[in-house]
């Protein structure tokens, strides 16, 4: 068994190898990694990017395309055949219907291989002519890539950390109380485990209904085949000091253990360590409208996505050699369009605070690092209305819930992002000074010239920024 588990290491090793050196000389390929927090549009942006990059009217801003050096885009079928297909089609239907509506989300790992024809620039571009240059995109819940930074905890950490700041969140207290009552139990039975961790996944949903992002462990909202089983049926306990070894805090702990080891350690081994770049879609407006907690919450969990990942940039017998490590990582402020243009620059400014400081808590050094807003399929059309002798710059969109026409202003983001930061990491419970206000929007009926991708708020821009230079 041992002998034969090492033999098959070696064989994918070197099949790995074979694999990195064909992908060096002969067919690039980029491995973009793209995952969101809880509403920021994960499946709205591959949709549109993919749809932006086969017609690229829109997207001056990714200088392959403004050059005329991408000679073409398409479709090919994705490397890995045990990955489900990221339903491009469907969701492009969607967005581009008469009557268009937002596209089911996706709740697991799913992939597709977008493939350009590319000429190269100055002399070698004459000599050489056209490459072939492969985009795999790997679309994955935020929650899940959270759940890496379990792995460096043990369960009466995670415990402890989780437990502290479940009493200023909603649904925290019903749980905090379920806790505290199976607290010691050395004699349980196994519905008492399976309720307990039926209140933890309630009081979940119930913090990421109220805007917060720190929601590990992440595949108790998104379980899929996974429900009922005994990795997914354990919660947080108060720290026992000599628990007994068949007791509830024990097998809490045991299954603590599976989830990371039968659960976390293989996502990351199959498909997150093979990415070199990576975009982290989140809805800064929503966190803002839910308030200063939500609004720290979300720095913190942006600490800890930074925290996962491996820094450094590759040499060329590093790639060859070591694999891939995550060069580039954008975090886009997703849902521009909610806002009129002269507040985008503000919002880009809280994005990026938000990082810097998200970056300097995690220790993060050997990436590059990038912040913007954006908006992957613009909803609103901008206007300037009249309120009690003022000019409001607001946005006109479909209101989702009613399907009627509005316009909306949802209030002045401050020109200092520490107006927001500050009584956030002070632990105000509301703003004190502002109200922000948030709509949801239904996407827009489209008429799209021969040539034109949907439209969108610098959505070519986050293209040039993370795979721009291999093009």
């Amino acid at each position: 068994m041992v002998i034969g588990t090492l033999a098959d290491g070696l064989a994918r090793g070197v099949e790995s190898v074979g694999d990195r050196i064909s992908e060096t000389f002969f067919e690039p390929v980029i491995r973009l990694g793209v995952t969101g927090l809880s509403r920021a549009g994960k499946t709205v942006f591959i949709t549109s990017l993919v749809a932006n990059l086969i017609e690229r009217g829109r997207m001056s801003g990714l200088a392959a395309a403004a050059e005329g050096r991408m000679e073409a885009a398409y479709l090919q079928p994705q490397p890995d055949d045990t990955v489900p297909r990221f339903d491009y089609e469907t969701h492009l239907a969607a967005l581009t219907a008469a009557a268009p509506h937002w596209p089911e989300s996706t709740r697991s790992v799913s992939e597709l291989r977008l493939s350009f024809r590319v000429r190269p620039t100055g002399l070698l571009g004459g000599l050489a002519g056209p490459r072939i240059v492969h985009l795999d995109i790997v679309d994955y819940p935020g929650e899940w890539l959270l759940d890496l930074t379990l792995m460096e905890r043990s369960y009466r950490e995670w415990s402890e950390e989780t437990l502290a700041r479940l009493d200023a969140r909603p649904g925290g207290g019903d749980y905090l109380r379920a806790a505290a009552a199976a607290s010691g139990r050395a004699d349980w039975e196994e519905p008492e485990a399976k309720t307990l961790a039926e209140a933890y996944t309630a009081y979940l949903a119930q913090a990421r209904a109220a805007g917060f992002s720190d929601l590990s462990p992440g595949r108790f909202l998104m379980p899929g085949d996974l429900a009922g089983s005994p990795a997914l049926t354990f919660a947080p306990l108060p720290p026992e000091a000599s628990p007994p070894r068949r007791g509830l805090w024990r097998e809490m702990e045991r299954r603590y253990d599976a989830y990371k080891r039968a659960v976390v350690r293989p996502f990351f081994r199959e498909h997150f360590a093979r990415i070199d770049r990576q975009v982290v879609l989140v809805d800064v407006l929503g966190a803002i409208h839910a308030g200063p907690r939500a609004v720290e919450d979300l720095r913190r969990t942006m600490a800890d996505i930074l925290s996962a990942f491996r820094p450094g940039r590759n040499d060329f017998l590093s790639q060859i050699l070591r694999g891939k490590r995550v060069e580039k990582i954008l975090f886009a402020a997703t849902k521009a369009d909610h806002l009129h243009h002269r507040q985008h620059p503000r919002l880009t400014a809280i994005i990026e605070a938000m990082m810097r400081e998200a970056r300097e808590r995690a220790h993060f050094a050997g990436a590059e690092t990038s912040a913007l807003s954006i908006a992957a399929l613009r909803a609103t059309t901008e206007e300037m209305v009249t309120h009690e002798g003022e000019e409001l710059p607001c946005v006109r969109g479909r209101v989702l819930e009613t399907g009627r026409q509005a316009a909306f202003y949802p209030g002045a983001l401050p020109e200092n992002p520490s107006e927001l930061l500050a009584p956030a990491r002070e632990g105000r419970e509301t703003w004190l000074e502002a109200d922000f206000s948030n709509m949801r929007f239904a996407p827009a009926p489209l008429t799209l010239k021969p040539g034109d991708g949907p439209p969108h708020i610098r959505l070519d821009r986050a293209a040039q920024i993370l795979f721009g230079d291999r093009l």
